[in-house]
């Protein structure tokens, strides 16, 4: 099995920002920072980001002021420090209380967008910090409750931990991300790509992929799932890279894997179909009736790279 390596970083990976946890308990610090004229802003509404330019095909990402965002901070919601970016502090806030946040900012500040809307547009670093700002308060707002007795939390660690508010429980919660493995599952000139009638495009064929259970490895994983689904033996597996996938809350882990067997039994619940495509088949797929993942994700990375070594 050849040793494939990924040949740049993946959407929503390399982030600029310095994230100083040292920070993150320093009252004094966070209540400077909170109030600095330079400090910067990454707001987020019902999992929208603040982006302009989006109508035009040129999206960017949107850092308020803290002037520009006092109006959504006085709508409430949680917020947290996201870290040092450029040396100047960058919190997000969640707005989603406000029905509509758009009377709250200039118009020239742009509008909230899904980051799924503008894949692979927006600027590598910032499409990082969106997705960082969004993950965060995806957590933040379904966390509002101590899940070991139920009690209110309240948040601490600039937004990082929350602790529950009963003396007799005192639990800490921290921020969740579910593990997931993704792989390219090949066998000589083929590999394997499946569909699911949940994908937004209707003849996208993807790699497989599964979340990770408790007391098992990544590689475990990785043939489990393969095999669950598809009905394929795997051998050998190598690490290609990983990814966040704030949709909402995953850390997407890419590996490639060799078949053992070539015969696919599908189980119905989870592919619709799945078939082996050789490198001609997927460089001409538009050709071939099918579309591949979208490029902004690690499944398409996953794809282009085993394409390229070929």
């Amino acid at each position: 099995m050849t040793l494939i390596l990924a040949t740049r970083p993946n959407p929503y990976s390399g982030s600029p920002l310095d994230r100083a946890g040292h920070l993150r308990d320093d009252a004094a610090w966070l209540e400077a920072a909170l109030a600095a004229p330079d400090t910067l802003w990454a707001p987020v509404w019902r999992a929208r980001n603040l982006m302009r330019g989006v109508a035009e095909g040129h999206p960017e990402a949107v850092f308020l002021t803290a002037e520009a965002a006092a109006a959504l901070r006085v709508a409430g919601g949680p917020w947290a420090f996201l870290g040092l970016f450029e040396g100047r502090p960058l919190f997000t806030v969640d707005v989603s209380a406000a029905e509509d946040p758009a009377p709250l900012l200039p118009p020239e500040l742009g509008a909230f967008t899904d980051l799924r809307a503008v894949p692979g547009m927006l600027p590598p670093d910032e499409a990082s910090i969106l997705a960082h700002a969004r993950g965060l308060m995806h957590w933040r707002n379904r966390h509002g409750f101590c899940g070991v007795c139920g009690a209110v939390c309240e948040a601490r660690s600039a937004g990082h931990m929350m602790a529950c508010t009963n003396p007799a429980c005192n639990a800490q919660h921290f921020p969740r991300t579910d593990p997931a493995v993704i792989m390219l599952i090949t066998r000589g000139d083929r590999a394997l790509l499946g569909h699911s009638r949940r994908f937004p495009i209707a003849n996208m064929y993807s790699t497989l992929a599964g979340f990770v259970e408790p007391g098992e490895t990544l590689e475990e994983a990785v043939a489990r799932e393969v095999f669950e689904e598809a009905g394929i033996r795997v051998g050998r597996i190598h690490y290609h890279s990983s990814q966040p996938w704030p949709f909402p809350a995953s850390i997407m882990l890419g590996f490639y894997g060799e078949a053992l067997t070539d015969e696919i039994v599908l189980d119905r619940d989870e592919l619709d179909d799945a078939r082996w495509f050789t490198r001609d088949m997927i460089r001409n797929h538009a050709g071939h009736g099918f579309q591949v993942p979208r490029n902004d994700s690690i499944a398409r990375r996953l794809i282009e790279d085993w394409v390229a070594a070929g």
